[in-house]
C-alpha cells in the first residue's frame, strides 16, 4: 500500500503576502544548562555553612530551657519541660538585668557618637579638598591596623588620669575612639558614591554646609549608616577586653563581664542552665538587629558597586 507524501509548501512569490502556513519556525532547540555542577556545589556549601551557624544557636536556645541534669545526661534531646526559672534566675540572681542595662547605655551612647562623628569626618574627607586631606584619611586607616592590646596599658593610665575609670561615660568615649577608624573608612567610600548635583543645588538655593549635610546628604547615606552601625553594634556589644581593663566596678559591669562572672561564680559547680539563659539574653538583641536591618545592610554594602 502506497502512502501519498504531502509536498512541502513553496515559498511565496515575490510581492505576494506571506501567510502563517508559508513560514514554519524551526523546532526549539534545548539549551544545555551551563554551570550546573558549580551551582550545585555552591548551594551545597551554603547549606552546610548555614547548618554550622544555625545549629549552635538553636542548641543554645534549647539548652537554656533545660535543667543542669538534662544538659549533661541528654545534651542533644529536646527539654522534657520548659524551665523558665532559668531565665528568671539569670535575670535577677545573676544580676543580668543590671549588666544588660549597663550594656545598653554604653553601646547606645557610643553607637550614636560614633555614627555622628564618623559621618561628619567622612563627609568632609570625601567631599572637600584641603591640605592634609589624604594624611588625615590614611591616619584613620592606620588606626584600623593598630592592635588594641598594645594600647591597653597607656589607655588605662590616660583614662585614670582623666578621672573616667570605672564610669559609663568613660567607657563610651573609649568605644567611640575604638570604632571611629573603621567608621570613617567605610563612610568615606560611601559618601564618594553619592551624587554631587543634589548638594550643589542645595548650595545654589542658599543652604549652609551643615544644613546640606544633615538634611540632604545624611538621609541619602542611610544605607551606609545602617550597615556600619550594625558592624559597630556587633563589635561593641561583644567587647570584652576594654571593659575588663577599664571597668572593674562590679556595679558597672557589662554583659560580657557578667557572663564570665556567672560562669565562675560557683567554681566547678556552675549554674549551667542559668549561664545558657544569660547567653541567649545577650545574643537575642544582636540577632534581632540584624534581622530587622538585613536589607539595609545589603544595600549599604553593594551601593558602591552599583553606582
Amino acid at each position: 500500500m502506497k502512502t501519498t507524501e504531502t509536498p512541502a509548501p513553496l515559498p511565496a512569490e515575490s510581492g505576494a503576502p506571506i501567510t502563517k502556513t508559508d513560514f514554519r519556525p524551526p523546532p526549539p532547540v534545548k539549551e544545555k544548562k551551563e554551570g550546573t555542577v558549580l551551582n550545585v556545589f555552591s548551594h551545597g556549601v551554603l547549606v552546610i555553612w548555614a547548618f554550622m551557624v544555625v545549629m549552635p544557636l538553636l542548641w543554645a536556645v534549647m539548652t537554656s530551657f533545660k535543667d543542669d541534669r538534662s544538659i549533661f545526661s541528654s545534651p542533644w534531646s529536646l527539654p522534657d519541660s520548659l524551665h523558665f526559672d532559668n531565665w528568671s534566675r539569670a535575670w535577677t540572681q545573676a544580676n543580668m538585668s543590671d549588666y544588660f542595662l549597663n550594656t545598653v547605655l554604653v553601646v547606645g551612647g557610643s553607637l550614636i557618637g560614633t555614627l555622628v562623628l564618623g559621618s561628619m569626618a567622612a563627609y568632609v574627607l570625601a567631599r572637600f579638598d584641603f591640605p592634609g586631606n589624604r594624611f588625615i584619611y590614611f591616619l584613620f586607616i592606620g588606626g584600623m591596623s593598630f592592635p588594641i592590646m598594645l594600647a591597653l596599658v597607656p589607655l588605662f593610665y590616660v583614662v585614670n588620669n582623666m578621672g573616667l575609670l570605672n564610669t559609663i561615660h568613660g567607657l563610651i568615649l573609649v568605644y567611640i575612639a575604638y570604632s571611629l577608624p573603621f567608621t570613617v573608612f567605610f563612610l568615606t567610600a560611601f559618601f564618594r558614591t553619592l551624587p554631587t548635583s543634589i548638594a550643589e543645588a542645595a548650595f545654589v538655593d542658599g543652604a549652609s554646609h551643615s544644613r546640606t549635610f544633615f538634611q540632604i546628604m545624611l538621609p541619602m547615606a542611610k544605607p551606609g549608616l545602617i550597615s556600619v552601625g550594625i558592624f559597630n553594634f556587633l563589635g561593641q556589644w561583644n567587647q570584652y577586653m576594654l571593659p575588663t581593663v577599664l571597668n572593674t566596678d562590679p556595679d558597672k559591669r557589662v554583659l560580657t563581664q557578667g557572663l564570665v562572672q556567672l560562669a565562675v561564680s560557683q567554681g566547678y559547680k556552675g549554674d549551667w542552665s542559668g549561664l545558657f539563659a544569660g547567653l541567649v539574653m545577650a545574643m537575642l538583641p544582636v540577632l534581632a538587629a540584624y534581622i530587622i536591618f538585613q536589607r539595609q545592610v545589603v544595600q549599604g554594602l553593594t551601593a558602591g558597586a552599583l553606582k
